[in-house]
């Protein structure tokens, strides 16, 4: 009996080993894990959409799952709402929400652990070409589109609030695309949004154009819940090799309207 105990204890020491090294930590959200869930805005391109086979894609997608091909993960891709993106994180729909956020300095104070920041990002407004509009003041007096929960709607309510305040009505909807809707049926007269979501936006759809003029500055991020710092880490980690071993920009390739923009390629 003493002997079957002692190499069950040897056995359960060899897996418990083998399982902290196969992910790199000992920590409980790190080691064992053999899958992640990826919560994103499926409305986003160029950073997270549906494509045209029905898979999700885009360029923080591709890099999700060069991350877990690396880790040894199998990735799963959940569609946040994005209003209620930090409630769903919180409740463990999703492993983590990366999807072209926003870093504020909100999240950190409530405990979110967040990446160190991919992205340089500003907002624009949108407008139709033929409008007449060719800078925000022109919009005084008009009504302006802005997706809920995003930095744009924020930013309306606090650093550019002066701005705000000249527009007839800030109207909010719930995906961007809604936005764009108002806007091509005349509903509103000007969308706020992300440059490299408005620069993909008005690329692929004629009769729209982006007012010269950056409102905004800030950094896209990964969010994690409190505590997941290892989970973090590891992913950090994976990225800086796929930095290292040229995956990284590989992807990034594919992205041309946002490469110039991403610091770890560029710093």
């Amino acid at each position: 009996m003493k002997k079957y105990l002692a190499l069950l204890m040897a056995a359960l020491m060899l897996f418990a080993v083998t399982a902290c090294s196969s992910s790199g930590s000992s920590d409980p959200s790190v080691a064992g894990r053999t899958g992640f869930i990826m919560g994103i805005d499926p409305e986003y391109p160029p950073f997270s959409y549906l494509g045209d086979d029905g898979s999700y894609t885009g360029f923080d997608v591709e890099v999700c799952q060069a991350v877990c091909d690396y880790l040894g993960w199998k990735l799963t891709i959940f569609g946040v709402n994005w209003d209620e993106k930090l409630v769903q994180l919180d409740s463990m729909e999703c492993d983590c929400v990366w999807s072209g956020m926003t870093i504020l300095d909100s999240m950190k104070d409530a405990g979110y652990v967040i990446s160190a920041p991919y992205y340089d990002n500003t907002q624009v407004l949108v407008v139709k070409e033929d409008s007449g509009f060719n800078s925000s003041a022109d919009l005084a007096g008009k009504l302006v589109a802005v997706q809920l929960g995003t930095s744009g709607e924020i930013l309306l309510n606090e650093d550019l609030a002066d701005l705000a305040a000249t527009f007839e009505n800030v109207i909010t909807c719930d995906s961007f695309l809604k936005c764009f809707t108002e806007l091509a049926g005349n509903s509103v007269d000007a969308v706020f949004v992300d440059l490299p979501v408005a620069a993909s936006y008005t690329k692929e759809h004629e009769g729209f154009k982006i007012i010269d003029e950056q409102l905004g500055a800030e950094q896209y991020g990964i969010a994690f819940r409190s505590g997941d710092k290892a989970l973090c880490d590891a992913v950090e980690k994976a990225i800086a090799a796929l930095v290292e071993n040229g995956k990284y920009a590989e992807i990034a390739a594919k992205y041309p309207d946002i490469v110039n923009n991403l610091l770890f390629l560029n710093d």
